[in-house]
């Protein structure tokens, strides 16, 4: 029997009235509720991308870069070092920004050596270093440097920040950047890289270790202490890079996890399995909304919107449409009430009705990334870039360009929002964009 399944409902206590309110307004299906002043790990407070703070600025850049409040330069940049990938995101926690950054001291990067491995914090108010501490390194050196050691997101709370680097390392520092806590992970089978951002919940903090040779497992760590809280080996699920979501789904909190084989729904307490579906996943985190989960590989291959409320496995009763082919993209999508926003290769933008799977429009915009992930505003606007090109785009079913913008350090590190402010790491410098 056909049915529609409930929405995706927010899941925190620290749940906003007001941003509620915002988002409902916008036709934004949050996973979990945003803080109105905080932008506290991968994608957000929901992990999807959703912004319901004051207004985002629409226009920088040009000649006198306009609009862009301070800038400041990452770990190893004036010492021209040669750098890693740094594909990780800045997040924000109240008065402070947090990066994480990489860098070889010699003017290469060198598979032989492990790079060094920095967190920096910066004032929120004016970009002033406040601190500038390195991680240890874990026990594994790449011999293919292609995934970077820097491609996790750190994560906050009002206590400490939780910071996973490529080397295989898991760390907690306090806000005045001392040490808490430091795990290193083991076995590292990943594939090329770790890429998953860790997630907060309850008194734990989750990572998705997905990897080769049937050594995927999740982890949690108590939050306080670094004691390993949970150990799940998952060793019938592929490799992955994406970063699971926190969702309500009914009654239960759901944690749901795309790995190259599957498309899951798990307690995240326990770890155990509610629901599987058999998809393609990889470097692309699932967005929820409208009652479905939807999910492709990032590597090119097929979509798949699967409704979250079934048991056991879901494959042939739960995937509610399909698109044949998606081309690669590392980026993850965006849900803006009907709608869902897909950037692939070569530099292209689609909007998809997310009752149907049917492309709604395709969009050719010169210079977009298909590495970095997209924001969305209360007031209907779309993010997509970084320090290098930035469209800025009307949600809706026809395609509205509202800005171009470009500050000339394009890099693969996806934007955070916060208090009116865009904060963007390029390759060189950190910057804050908003209105003077």
């Amino acid at each position: 029997m056909s049915h529609t399944p409930p929405s995706l409902r927010p899941n925190r206590r620290e749940f906003l009235t007001t941003a509620a309110a915002a988002l409902a307004a916008a036709g934004l299906h949050a996973a979990a509720p945003l803080a109105n002043a905080d932008w506290p790990g991968w994608r957000g407070p929901t992990g999807q991308g959703l912004y319901a703070g004051p207004a985002l600025p629409i226009e920088w850049s040009g000649k006198a870069n306009a609009g862009v409040l301070w800038k400041a330069p990452l770990p190893g940049a004036a010492a021209k070092a040669a750098l890693d990938l740094n594909q990780s995101s800045p997040i924000v926690v109240g008065d402070k920004v947090v990066i994480t950054a990489s860098y070889w001291p010699g003017p290469k990067a060198d598979s032989k050596q492990i790079p060094e491995h920095h967190v920096a914090c910066y004032q929120v108010a004016d970009g002033k270093l406040l601190w500038d501490e390195v991680i240890k390194p874990g026990p594994w050196q790449f011999t293919d440097l292609r995934g970077g050691y820097t491609a996790p997101t750190p994560a906050g709370d009002a206590d400490r920040i939780y910071v996973v680097f490529g080397s295989a390392v898991i760390a907690a520092l306090d806000w005045q950047g001392k040490l808490v806590w430091r795990k290193e992970i083991n076995p590292f089978k990943f594939d090329v890289a770790l890429a998953a951002s860790p997630v907060l919940h309850g008194k734990n903090v989750i990572l998705q270790c997905d990897q080769v040779d049937k050594q995927s497992r999740l982890l949690a760590w108590d939050r306080v202490t670094g004691e390993l809280a949970l150990e799940v080996k998952r060793p019938a699920q592929g490799f992955a890079h994406s970063t699971p979501i926190l969702a309500k789904v009914g009654d239960k909190e759901q944690l749901i996890v795309s790995a190259s084989n599957a498309l899951q729904g798990l307690e995240p307490g326990t770890g155990n399995v509610i629901w599987t579906c058999a998809t393609k996943g990889d470097t692309v985190s699932p967005v929820a909304g409208g009652g479905i989960v939807y999910i492709d590989s990032g590597r090119g291959g097929s979509g798949f919107a699967v409704d979250p409320t079934g048991m056991g496995d879901v494959t042939k009763t739960h995937i509610r449409w399909k698109i044949p082919t998606m081309p690669d993209g590392y980026s993850s999508p965006v849900v803006v009430g009907k709608h869902l926003y897909r950037v692939h290769n070569p530099d292209v933008l689609k909007c998809i009705d997310l009752t149907t799977g049917e492309i709604v429009y395709s969009e050719r915009l010169s210079g977009l990334s298909a590495a970095v992930s997209p924001i969305a505003t209360t007031e209907g606007n779309l993010y997509f870039g970084s320090a290098g090109k930035c469209f800025v785009v009307k949600a809706g079913a026809t395609f509205e360009l509202l800005a171009t913008n470009d500050l000339g350090d394009a890099s693969q590190a996806s934007a955070a929002a916060a208090g009116g402010r865009l904060f963007l790491k390029g390759r060189q410098s950190l910057y804050c964009v908003g209105m003077k």
